[in-house]
C-alpha cells in the first residue's frame, strides 16, 4: 500500500497515523540531517509534529520546531535546511491529518523520494541511531516574519485595496490578515483565529463561501479571499460577491505576472490554451506542477486554487497569491477582468469507491467514441466540442470526473454519459 498520495500522507487521525508519523521522522532522519517541522491548526497537529520530531531525533537528525504556520511558510523556511516536514491535511475535514515533505527549493517530495521513505518504513530496517549521534531538538524562530518580508519585497509601493479574508480558522489566520494590513490594505478578517475546528467546510469552493460573498458586498470591498486549512490555496470573490473560477483566476494571475510559459494540469479548462500562453499540462497534483516548473515555466497552478510562483518557491503559496489578488483588485475590478476571459461550462464531481478496475473503466469509457485519448493521469477523452477526465483521487477514496464543453447541453451530455459508466463500474 502506497503511503504517499498526490499531496503527501493523509489519514484519519488514529493510532496508525501517529505510528506513521514516528516512522516517517525516523526514515527522513536517516537521509536528511537538518529538518524544519511545522504544523497547521488542527487539534491533532501538535502531537503529530512531536511524533515526527521524535523520529528525526532518534535517527540522529536535528529537528527544528517552526511552530504553527501555513504550508507555504514551512516550504519557504526549508531553504535553510535539508528538508521540511509539514503536519497538515490541507482541505480535508478536521478529523484528518497528514504529513507533507519538502525539498530546499520548496517542492514537495516527488514520487521517487516518497517511494524511498515508503521502502524504509515497510522494509522493517529502521533503527535508532547510536546514543552519541542522537541530537537535541531546537526551534526555528520568526518563520512567519521571514515569509512576510519576502512577500512584501515584491510590493514596494504597498497595496491600496479593501479586502475580506476568510481564514476558516486555519493556518492563514496567523499571517494573511496581518500581511495585507502591513501592505496598506483595509482588511476585514473572517474566522481569523487558529481554533483547529473549521466553521464551514474547508475547501475554498463556492458552496462553502456564502459568508465571504455576503461580507464583500456588505462592506463594499474590492475583493474577497478564501484559504484552505494550510493556506497553500487561495480563491477569490469579486467586488460584486461573485466567485471567480479557478480557471479564470489562473489567467488573471498569469497576466499580472506577464507570464509566457505556464504549467497547469490536465483537468484545467481549455480556455487556458486560448490565452496566448505556451501551456504545459501535467498530472493533477501540485507536486507535478512544481516538478515541471523546476526546469520550465514562469507560473503554474491548478483550478482548485493552487498557485505556484517559482521566483519565490516551488510550493503553492496561497499567501503570496492573496497579496497578488489584493493588488489587482486595488487597481481594477475583478468582475470585469473575469468577464473578459472566455469561459466554457465545466462540471466537476466525484463518487466514492472502495475498489474498482481502472482497466475495465477505461474499456467501458471508450464506448463514448472519443476523438483522442490522453492517459497521463487517469483517462482524458477529447470530443469534437469538449472533453472529460476520469481519474482516481490521490487524496481520497473517490473517482473524480471533470467535463467541459462549449455549450451547457454539451457538457451535461458528456458528464452524464461518463458518470453513468463510472457508477455502473
Amino acid at each position: 500500500m502506497a503511503l504517499f498520495g498526490t499531496s503527501g500522507i493523509r489519514r484519519l487521525v488514529d493510532r496508525e497515523l501517529f505510528g506513521l508519523a514516528l516512522s516517517t521522522g525516523l526514515a527522513l532522519g536517516k537521509i536528511r540531517k537538518n529538518v524544519v517541522v511545522g504544523c497547521d491548526t488542527r487539534t491533532s497537529s501538535n502531537a503529530l509534529k512531536q511524533a515526527v520530531s521524535s523520529g528525526l531525533a532518534a535517527a540522529g537528525a536535528r529537528a527544528y520546531d517552526g511552530g504553527l504556520m501555513p504550508t507555504p511558510t514551512l516550504a519557504f523556511a526549508t531553504r535553510n535546511f535539508d528538508a521540511g516536514a509539514m503536519i497538515t491535511a490541507s482541505h480535508n475535514p478536521p478529523e484528518y491529518n497528514g504529513i507533507k515533505l519538502f525539498n530546499p527549493d520548496g517542492s514537495s517530495f516527488d514520487a521517487a523520494q516518497g517511494k524511498e521513505i515508503e521502502d524504509m518504513i515497510y522494509g522493517g530496517s529502521l533503527t535508532a541511531a547510536p546514543w552519541p549521534e542522537i541530537k537535541s531538538g531546537s526551534t526555528w524562530e520568526n518563520a512567519i516574519e521571514r515569509h512576510t518580508q519576502r512577500i512584501m519585497a515584491d510590493f514596494p509601493g504597498g497595496i491600496k485595496a479593501k479586502v475580506v479574508v476568510d481564514c476558516d480558522c486555519g493556518a492563514a489566520s496567523v499571517i494573511t490578515p496581518y500581511l495585507l494590513r502591513r501592505l496598506g490594505c483595509d482588511v476585514i478578517a473572517l474566522n481569523a483565529y487558529p481554533s483547529g475546528f473549521f466553521p464551514h467546510e474547508i475547501e475554498p469552493v463556492p458552496a462553502n463561501l456564502e459568508d465571504l460573498r455576503r461580507a464583500v458586498v456588505a462592506f463594499g470591498a474590492d475583493a474577497g479571499i478564501a484559504h484552505d486549512g494550510d493556506a497553500d490555496r487561495a480563491m477569490a470573490v469579486d467586488e460584486k460577491g461573485n466567485f471567480v473560477s479557478g480557471d479564470r483566476l489562473f489567467a488573471i494571475l498569469a497576466r499580472e505576472l506577464r507570464a509566457k510559459d505556464v504549467v497547469t494540469t490536465v483537468d484545467a479548462s481549455m480556455t487556458i490554451d486560448e490565452m496566448n500562453f505556451s501551456v504545459i499540462r501535467t498530472r493533477v497534483g501540485d507536486t507535478f506542477v512544481s516538478e515541471e516548473l523546476r526546469t520550465h515555466g514562469d507560473f503554474g497552478g491548478e483550478p482548485s486554487g493552487v498557485w505556484v510562483f517559482p521566483n519565490v518557491s516551488l510550493c503553492p503559496d496561497g499567501i503570496y497569491a492573496a497579496a497578488k489578488i489584493a493588488a489587482i483588485a486595488g487597481r481594477e475590478r475583478l468582475s470585469e477582468l473575469a468577464a473578459n476571459i472566455p469561459a466554457y461550462p465545466i462540471i466537476r464531481g466525484s463518487v466514492p469507491h472502495r475498489d474498482f478496475s481502472m482497466l475495465e473503466l477505461k474499456k467501458q469509457l471508450m464506448k463514448l467514441a472519443p476523438v483522442a485519448v490522453n492517459d497521463i493521469d487517469g483517462l482524458k477523452l477529447d470530443f469534437t466540442d469538449g472533453w472529460c477526465l476520469v481519474r482516481p483521487s490521490g487524496t481520497e477514496s473517490r473517482i473524480r470526473l471533470t467535463a467541459e464543453a462549449k455549450t451547457e447541453a454539451g457538457v451535461q451530455e458528456i458528464y452524464d454519459n461518463a458518470m453513468k459508466i463510472i457508477k455502473e463500474i
